[in-house]
């Protein structure tokens, strides 16, 4: 009797069929074994033959399109739980009842984004190591965390992280795309240009120079925080040439007293009144035009503009002159405009520079059509002359000399030249 208990003993311990227990949880497990098996041997032989069907947009079991964002999400937890369980020599537990939701953490936002965070706040075997790797360099990790902060926290506090992490912002922008939710980055763009807005309604300068600073730690874009900058910057300066200019006494403000306050006035508006009242001051004081040049990066053309016609203004025709002239590697100094001769021409003598002033920059004038036009328009008389003479078009003289008056020095310079042998005339 004892021999057949052994071999009875035995079929059940060697035999590939087990026992019927009345615990189900090997029961199911072996199940659940199976069909996965099965599954990933049909989807073995579907993959095979759709390799080639690149038009049929390919969806993961749950539904989601494969390669998307809450599809990657749900891959890498699936596999993060697969290599949790593989760890485990026994049978996976297999849990009936959901676990509670956590009510607190013992971790905060910023120390996930920065990977200061300890391996016990996870259920895996990772060590701390390892932990923050994963967290640094999954994608996938990343945007989970952005989805459960974006449901929990509120819109101040998540954008006032993102700001300071340019990787976890970048994911969840395009989270956002993704989702259809850009309307929530406009509001976010419209409430801090709403805060910005807000300096105008501050009348003191020192207060409002004050509220400006804090706008610069707002998560603005990078061509709207230098633009802030600049504006924080552009007020301070003006606060201290204002509370200069006001006690100073010099010639300039004697023989042309200040028409208004410097104070919040555009950048252009601020440098025309340095190149008025201030230019020549070397470059390390505030209000040189030099320096506001350089400090907000002003164009040589938009500087040119602005210098001419604050030096115009007064009729510093001397200070036109050096404003104009280049020196070439070879020591030789020629004139040259940013913004051609003509427009030079047509500020001089808007601020009624003398005739030959005028004559000196009409000649640098290329185009010989539209030299001549400006020289008739401004009365430049020997200029028109000079042009004509060079093209020896002895026939535009002539029709000239008829509108001038007779008798008159210009009038007898072009008889002389239409009688003359020596040029050899086209007409």
């Amino acid at each position: 009797m004892n021999k057949g208990k052994a071999e009875e003993d035995d079929y059940w311990h060697s035999s590939k069929y087990s026992a019927f227990t009345f615990d189900d949880d090997d029961y199911d497990f072996t199940k659940l074994k199976e069909s996965q098996r099965a599954v990933n041997s049909i989807r073995g032989l579907v993959e095979d033959d759709c390799e080639d069907d690149e038009d049929v947009e390919k969806v993961s079991w749950s539904g989601e399109p494969v390669g998307s964002i809450l599809w990657g999400v749900k891959e890498t937890a699936s596999s993060l739980r697969t290599s949790g369980d593989t760890q485990n020599h026994g049978f996976p537990k297999i849990q009936h009842n959901p676990p509670l939701p956590r009510q607190s953490s013992g971790y905060s936002l910023s120390s996930l984004f920065k990977g200061k965070v300890s391996a016990s706040d996870y259920d895996s075997d990772w060590n701390s190591e390892e932990t923050i790797r994963r967290i640094s360099h999954n994608s996938n990790v990343i945007t989970a965390v952005l989805i459960f902060l974006k449901r929990t926290l509120s819109k101040a506090i998540l954008f006032r992280e993102l700001a300071e992490r340019e990787v976890a912002l970048r994911h969840f922008i395009h989270l956002l795309k993704e989702t259809g939710e850009q309307r929530i980055l406009c509001c976010k763009i419209h409430l801090q240009l709403l805060q910005y807005k807000e300096h105008i309604s501050i009348k003191d300068e020192n207060q409002r120079k004050d509220f400006l600073k804090t706008c610069l730690s707002l998560p603005f874009s990078p061509d709207d925080s230098t633009h802030v900058q600049d504006h924080y910057m552009l007020l301070e300066r003006q606060i201290i040439i204002e509370a200069n200019d006001k006690r100073t006494d010099t010639e300039i403000f004697k023989k042309h007293p200040r028409k208004a306050s410097i104070l919040n006035m555009p950048i252009i508006t601020t440098l025309y009144y340095s190149c008025f009242y201030h230019y020549g001051e070397s470059e390390g004081t505030f209000s040189s035009p030099a320096n506001i040049r350089k400090t907000f990066r002003i164009s040589e053309k938009q500087y040119f503009l602005t210098a001419l016609g604050a030096r115009a203004k007064l009729k510093q025709w001397s200070d036109v002159d050096r404003l104009c002239n280049t020196t070439n590697w070879l020591g030789y100094t020629k004139k040259k405009s940013p913004i051609g001769f003509q427009r030079v021409v047509e500020i001089l003598h808007k601020n009624g520079a003398p005739l030959q002033v005028l004559q000196d920059y009409m000649s640098l004038v290329d185009n010989t059509e539209v030299r001549v036009s400006l020289a008739q328009k401004f009365k430049c008389h020997d200029i028109v002359i000079n042009t004509y003479k060079e093209l020896k078009d002895r026939q535009q003289l002539i029709v000239y000399q008829s509108k001038l008056e007779r008798g008159s020095p210009e009038y007898q310079v072009i008889d002389e030249l239409i009688h003359s042998l020596n040029i050899r005339w086209k007409n």
